[in-house]
């Protein structure tokens, strides 16, 4: 397979957030330099491609400057499900970079030249975070960006207005197969609450719902960038793959209960978290980024958790009793037009928000991340990345690596599909035909 891939999600997504990175070892006396011990002013651009939190990380970048006050870091943003690749690419020819970004992993692993190599801060890194961590953010065996997050997605449940419409305690652990979603979703429905609601933006259908037709042909990654590479060469056919029919067919049920079924392609992030977080319907295809978006809304419900969504009659399948979890972003430092100062100087601002009391906060109760790091003191009150964080602790898990690797261009392409496919102007046959095309594609990349 290429090695131009990237992920998406996400995107999505996704949507959909980020920050961090690291320090490593022999850095701390030029980090130091930069830092603010010396009278040397360093300034830092910041790349972000997770818009729900460009408020935050502005507070965050004034909160360190108060106590380093030699650097002074500026946020470049970008906009939900814009064109943040077209933007990050005019930037790196125009040879005006950002000093650092809060990237898709597959951005950073497409453009690694790029970027500094930390794979000798590695140590550090895995001293400090969880167990796997930072062998999950490796890209071809090097770490080229750090982790701050981990996150989930999958049906999201507003539990008061399941609980009202079932007239019992809702148990997400009952809802095994996709008859029982079905049947879920019927008692919901007569009840005169619109069941579930699916994002109309590419990002989500494409490289967040889309990627599982690829990540749940296996738990090994490996397996599933050779699915893919067959998919390419054209000795794979989707339209003859039972998994891909079986998301497809979950999809199909969504989309006939979903709330925006009306005006499928309004891809409103705010109004759709919006109308989920206040009761306009049960479920919402998305992630526990969702968070950063309504946490600080006035009268939402805050009980709010997250479901697999079953993707076959089989109870025992993969993917039917699991949610996907990735660590969707990394921090990487720029190395095609930093200079070694700003670079110091962006390494020690990582650390100091994987370590410190300050950025902690930041990241946990105000952006609402679940960081995969130890001795984090600061407690989160994401009522969804606690649900996510259950799954992770049971090993109930989904394998979402592969979108990684997927191309630059997969989830806005595919995505576009999906979109089509969303709003009835185009069956399955037509899907499915777009998707094998757009794999043709890629074997003269």
């Amino acid at each position: 397979m290429k090695k131009s891939r990237i992920l998406a999600l996400t995107t999505c997504v996704a949507v959909i957030l980020s920050s961090l990175a690291g320090c490593g070892k022999g850095s701390s006396s030029s980090s130091s330099t930069a830092s603010g011990s010396s009278n040397e002013k360093v300034t830092l651009t910041f790349f972000n491609t997770s818009a729900e939190v460009n408020n935050q990380l502005s507070d965050l970048f004034k909160t360190y400057h108060e106590s380093h006050p030699n650097v002074t870091i500026t946020l470049i943003p970008t906009p939900i499900g814009g064109q943040q690749i077209q933007q990050f690419q005019s930037l790196l020819a125009s040879k005006k970079p950002a000093t650092m970004g809060n990237l898709d992993i597959g951005t950073i692993y497409t453009y690694k030249d790029k970027f500094m190599d930390l794979t000798g801060d590695k140590s550090y890194y895995e001293s400090i975070a969880q167990s796997g961590a930072i062998d999950s953010a490796l890209l071809d065996g090097k770490l080229i960006g750090i982790p701050y997050t981990v996150q989930g997605y999958g049906l999201l449940y507003n539990t008061r207005v399941v609980n009202k419409a079932l007239g019992t305690t809702f148990d997400p652990s009952t809802i095994k197969t996709r008859n029982d979603l079905e049947a879920l979703f019927k008692k919901i429905q007569a009840a005169g609450v619109p069941p579930v609601m699916i994002h109309g933006a590419n990002w989500s259908v494409g490289a967040h719902y889309l990627a599982l037709s690829y990540a749940l042909q296996s738990k090994n990654v490996d397996d599933t960038r050779k699915f893919v590479g067959d998919l390419e060469k054209g000795t794979a056919d989707l339209g003859k793959n039972q998994i891909y029919n079986n998301v497809m067919d979950t999809f199909d049920l969504m989309k006939q209960y979903n709330y925006r079924k009306s005006d499928p392609l309004v891809g409103d992030y705010a109004k759709d978290a919006s109308d989920f977080a206040t009761g306009k319907c049960a479920f919402f295809f998305m992630g526990d980024w969702i968070w950063s978006q309504i946490g600080t809304l006035k009268g939402i419900d805050k009980d709010i958790g997250v479901m697999p969504v079953p993707f076959s009659n089989n109870a025992s399948d993969y993917g039917n009793s699991q949610i996907p979890v990735s660590e969707p972003k990394l921090w990487a430092i720029d190395n095609s037009g930093s200079t070694p100062a700003q670079q110091a100087a962006a390494k020690e601002f990582i650390k100091w928000c994987l370590t410190s009391k300050e950025g902690q906060t930041a990241l946990v109760e105000k952006m609402g991340f679940n960081m995969p790091y130890k001795n984090v003191t600061a407690k989160s009150d994401n009522p969804v990345a606690a649900s996510t964080s259950k799954y992770i602790a049971d090993g109930k898990t989904i394998n979402i690596g592969i979108i990684t690797y997927l191309p630059s261009d997969y989830y806005t392409k595919t995505g576009d599909s999906m979109l089509k496919y969303l709003a009835g102007k185009v069956d399955r046959a037509g899907l499915t035909n777009e998707l094998m095309s757009y794999w043709k594609t890629q074997t003269a990349h």
